[in-house]
């Protein structure tokens, strides 16, 4: 029986072991996590920001942050372990060590006659025959009359002092730390007792699995869905223009998955009519447009509607339970957006090679999510190619602003940019109207807008010139600076209610043929991430290369330099296609910022083979890497790309009746070769 009690008061210390596991590791990662995100202010500053409240330091704020279900529960879990903490505290107090001395009062190493006299003191008092109460009884003969026996029995006494205890060497045990009820196996405790064990044993453990497999069977590590993925991977097309993305992003199985209300009609016709303009609908044949618009799929209609109010910035207006919605699809929408981006660049023909111009019109549909700026805004006018988008995104900007601008010939967001900031004070203040603390908000917004550079080689290793199949090494050092001197940072996003971290993607392709032959995410907040990965590119490069220890080493410390310094390592191998002069266009484009995308031209010029070798492994059947005839230059006014983009917004009506057209056209280039080798292909 006390084998038994002392099991179920190690109950609770079995309970604080399994709870502790989990929960201390998880607190000391949430607790990093919080004080690396507090260490360094990296957001915008300016007037909406600061007013849309994601940023702000209230204590209303503070506590809207840390009252999450996740954190409530998580407080909870450790009131629960305080409980248990203080419960075995206090138990393990009750637990006394036998001392037979200190039972009966005496000082260690009193002589046996004040041991005699104690003993009969205690003896009146206690004893059954003087002391009917049966708590005194049992305390006699449990405690009194064995340390009475201690300390007067010579057998006891050696007992005692030999093993701790007067009956002598006690026995080890093992038993289970189970409350009492559940170890009495008489009854109906013998089943409380299976059940526990099977449910905790068996049953806890196969639905944890069962619960993690169908998360994962249904997700991606992104926390996508692999349906949508599916989707978009079927649906992505190479002539798929940046105005008609918005058709393929919104068919998302995350978004077919929001629920759909007869309260809602009403505020969406509102909506509707609000967006109209945004919705690419035939002005010739408007109610048969609208009439074909509201067939589709009910979650396909609200999707589109809540996007096209992020975009024209018509979310005000939106009921709760549509503000909810609102709020879902814009949190989605960047993880979402990314797999887009994935789908458009994964290797589509014999040569691996993605789509260039979904891709590009995937970027340009979150840089407007983000700054919550019309696709119509896009087209071009005035000689920029991204017409007056990218001036929507500074803060007290508008068409009026834009108009009265334009009039004295800062027609381009990048003429209003490398413009001095007292002329651009002035020119905004005198000409646009606007006042200091406005135009002191923009001097903001422009100091955090990153200005890119590229500094792009190709080689190939221990090889002179580049042959056809060869395989061909890829460097692109994308540097970033700021004039308020970070290098990772916050984009201004005041309509975007989440924290949404920049990034930019890399993109080595030919325009003509619309093919990427490369790509890389690329971002600039993790620099000790960035450390990493730049080191180890380098250093299996120079080791492929044959280079000496001390050269890996110094090319090393020079790449952590330049990563310290705002670089980004964009690094990897494509084959050598066929012999010919090849105009390529590197793009660092962003997701999240108007105007900052740079390009670069590189020429590219392939041999014809001439050497034998298996360099190319797997991907190409002879022949060593080499490198010949690069040639780099910058190309803000690429007319052939400019025709592209304005033909996208500008003649929407036209691309959609000769779609066929232009999708042979855009993949004319790319399909030439495998067309000479199938002439099947040439009547697909």
């Amino acid at each position: 029986m006390a084998a038994s009690e002392e099991n179920s008061a190690l109950f609770p210390i079995f309970i604080l072991t399994i709870m502790a596991i989990p929960i201390v590791p998880y607190t000391i990662t949430k607790l990093c996590r919080a004080a690396a995100k507090k260490s360094k202010s990296i957001h915008c500053h300016c007037s909406e920001c600061t007013r849309s409240g994601k940023y702000r330091k209230s204590i209303f704020q503070r506590i809207s942050n840390v009252s999450t279900w996740s954190n409530f529960t998580l407080l909870l879990l450790w009131v629960v372990m305080i409980i248990l903490v203080y419960y075995i505290k206090s138990m393990s107090s009750e637990i006394q060590v036998f001392d037979p001395f200190s039972i009966l009062g005496l000082e260690p190493g009193a002589p046996e006659s004040e041991i005699k006299k104690k003993y009969r003191r205690l003896s009146i008092q206690y004893h059954p025959d003087k002391n009917p109460d049966p708590e005194a009884h049992k305390y006699f003969v449990e405690f009194i009359a064995k340390a009475y026996q201690a300390l007067t029995d010579p057998i006891a006494r050696e007992n005692y002092e030999k093993y701790g205890h007067p009956d002598g060497r006690q026995g080890f045990q093992m038993g289970i730390a189970l409350p009492q009820f559940l170890l009495n196996i008489d009854g109906a405790s013998g089943g409380i007792l299976l059940i526990w064990i099977v449910g905790v044993c068996i049953l806890l453990p196969l639905v944890v699995a069962v619960v993690y497999l169908s998360r994962s069977s249904k997700y991606t590590g992104n926390y996508v869905m692999h349906q949508t993925l599916s989707t978009y991977y079927y649906l992505m097309k190479p002539s798929l223009a940046p105005s008609k993305v918005m058709d393929v992003f919104i068919k998302a199985a995350e978004y077919m998955e929001i629920p759909v209300r007869r309260t809602d009609d009403e505020p969406l016709q509102k909506l509707f009519m609000l967006v109209r303009s945004e919705l690419n609908l035939d002005l010739k044949n408007i109610k048969q447009e609208q009439a074909k618009f509201w067939k589709q799929h009910p979650a396909l209609v609200k999707t589109e509607l809540l996007v096209q109010a992020q975009l024209t910035r018509e979310f005000a207006a939106l009921s709760p339970s549509l503000q909810s919605d609102f709020r879902r699809i814009l949190e989605t929408a960047p993880r979402l957006l990314e797999e887009l981006m994935k789908m458009a660049v994964i290797p589509r023909n014999a040569q691996g090679h993605g789509w260039l111009r979904p891709a590009i019109g995937v970027l340009e549909l979150s840089q407007c999510i983000i700054q919550a700026v019309p696709l119509s805004a896009r087209k071009s006018t005035g000689g920029s190619p991204d017409g007056i988008a990218p001036f929507l995104q500074l803060p007290h900007i508008n068409e009026s602003v834009i108009k009265k601008v334009a009039r004295k010939k800062v027609r381009t967001f990048q003429e209003l940019h490398e413009m001095d900031s007292q002329e651009r004070a002035d020119l905004l203040i005198q000409t646009g109207g606007l006042s200091s603390a406005e135009v002191q908000d923009i001097e903001v917004v422009l100091d955090m807008l990153p200005s890119l550079t590229l500094d792009v080689t190709c080689e190939t290793e221990g090889e002179e010139g580049m042959q056809e199949g060869d395989i061909v090494t890829l460097h692109a050092w994308v540097n970033v600076k700021r004039g308020n001197g970070l290098i990772g940072a916050l984009p201004h996003a005041p309509y975007y209610p989440f924290h949404k971290e920049e990034n930019f993607w890399f993109l080595l392709a030919d325009s003509v043929s619309n093919n990427v032959w490369f790509s890389q995410k690329v971002s600039f907040m993790d620099e000790a991430a960035a450390v990493t990965a730049a080191s180890k590119a380098i250093e299996e490069s120079m080791e492929g290369s044959g280079a000496s220890a001390k050269e890996t080493s110094r090319a090393v410390a020079e790449a952590v330099e330049k990563v310290k310094g705002g670089s980004r390592l964009a690094m990897g191998k494509f084959q050598a296609p066929s012999e010919g002069s090849y105009n390529l266009t590197c793009y660092v484009l962003c997701d999240s910022w108007l105007g900052c995308d740079r390009r670069t031209n590189l020429k590219l010029k392939i041999l014809k083979r001439t050497r034998a070798g298996t360099r190319g492994g797997a991907l190409a059947d002879e022949g060593p890497i080499a490198e010949d005839g690069i040639e780099e230059d910058e190309d803000d006014e690429d007319e052939e790309y400019d025709e592209d983009y304005e033909s996208e917004y500008s003649e929407d009506e036209e691309d959609d009746q000769n779609s066929k057209n232009k999708h042979q056209a855009a993949n004319g280039t790319a399909n030439k070769g495998q067309a000479a080798e199938n002439s099947s292909s040439e009547e697909e």
